[in-house]
């Protein structure tokens, strides 16, 4: 299979920021058939496998999944505007951007949120968490995968412990989705939305989206465009099946979102979650001969994004922007506290490979004047160590 990974620099972008990443060549291809209409019975045969592939690379038996014509905050957006209510009390985990994002957007919708943090570049402790947990209150909220550091927050306990104060469990699996662990229901997850252009490498635009049945309970509708019973109408319609019109879905996208789970199945999801491991674990050791440290300690990490501390006298800015022009290379710079001092380096997908990652160490080493043949052989030793190159 042809990917474009294999490109070289100046011909197509190596995406190795924090997203999007680097899209296959069949699900390109797959993206550039004729277009369908929404209402389409064709099209409907591919909203049906959508939504099949879909609870299959979740880890879900909940009918209610389905990709969102939005972008993974059109999923946040989703989640806060169905499934809370003004006046609702809601634990928020924030350890980076994305669980200061959802912080916000539940306090904008009239939410009582308790905020429980963690320093950037660390998982909140569970028990701390839990412990936050009242009777009566509507959600705990967590990012599962965030963005912003590279850390992977635990789940072990947290459905339990949700639950049995009656509260629902709400993720945020936008980068961790078929790169990391992660199976909803065995984690008692009640909603959780993702994005398409992360681990399941087709392009930016949709927002894979789960609710169970207990998350449904309670509908919302003040919101018109991010009305879940809406969307219903059209994904999974009722009596004779007729699909109701809600908006114009994007057809080539979802078409192409079909063949990109078909590429997460046929590698197998425990098959890829171990390949995503390795790699993080081969680039780290070969940034680590580059002087590049990783911010999430070990036990932390989130597998498809690599945060890693710039060194000292190093502009990461210009050798980022040098990365980008001379090379075709893109990674992604700090945010918060990590502004101006850190990379992000998506592992994701066909990212997650050892020729993305020689093209990737070997520029860099040339940018940084470091020890370009020790990084490599410290990469190349990380991937036949574990004999998973492909």
């Amino acid at each position: 299979m042809t990917s474009p990974v294999t490109s070289p620099a100046g011909e197509r972008r190596l995406l190795l920021g924090s997203g999007p990443s680097p899209v296959p060549q069949r699900v390109l291809d797959a993206l550039a058939r004729p277009t369908l209409g929404h209402l389409d019975p064709r099209f409907g045969e591919v909203m049906e496998d959508v939504a099949r592939l879909l609870r299959a690379t979740f880890q879900t038996a909940n009918d209610v999944t389905l990709p969102l014509s939005a972008t993974g905050s059109g999923g946040m957006q989703m989640l806060v505007d169905a499934l809370v209510v003004p006046g609702d009390r809601v634990v928020c985990g924030v350890h980076g951007a994305f669980g200061a994002r959802m912080a916000d957007a539940l306090g904008r919708a009239g939410a009582e949120v308790e905020v429980v943090e963690a320093a950037w570049g660390r998982a909140i402790p569970v028990e701390r968490l839990t412990a936050a947990l009242r009777p009566g209150d509507r959600a705990l909220f967590v990012v599962h995968g965030e963005t912003s550091t590279g850390v992977c927050q635990p789940l072990d306990g947290l459905g339990d412990a949700a639950h049995e104060a009656g509260a629902l469990l709400f993720v945020d699996c936008v980068t961790s989705l078929a790169g990391q662990p992660l199976d909803l229901d065995a984690a008692g997850v009640d909603a959780a939305f993702s994005g398409s252009q992360k681990c399941l490498n087709a392009p930016p635009g949709l927002a894979p989206f789960t609710a169970a049945p207990r998350a449904l309970e309670r509908l919302s509708r003040r919101s018109w465009y991010f009305d879940l019973a809406a969307y219903l109408g059209y994904w999974r319609p009722e009596g004779d099946g007729a699909r109701v019109y809600h908006h114009t879905a994007p057809t080539n996208m979802v078409v192409a979102l079909r063949e990109a789970l078909a590429v997460v199945q046929e590698e197998g999801l425990e098959a890829r979650w171990a390949r995503h491991a390795v790699a993080h674990e081969a680039l780290r050791r070969a940034l680590e001969v580059l002087g590049l440290e990783r911010i999430a300690p070990a036990g932390e990490q989130l597998h498809p994004l690599l945060a890693v501390r710039v060194p000292d006298g190093v502009d990461e800015a210009a050798v980022r922007g040098a990365l980008l022009r001379d090379h075709g290379i893109e990674v992604s710079g700090g945010l918060g506290p990590f502004a101006g001092a850190a990379w992000r380096v998506g592992v994701m997908g066909e990212g997650a490979r050892p020729e993305a990652q020689e093209r990737l160490v070997g520029a860099l080493a040339g940018l940084l004047g470091a020890d370009a043949p020790a990084a490599l052989r410290a990469l190349d030793e990380g991937w036949r160590g574990a004999e998973v190159r492909s």
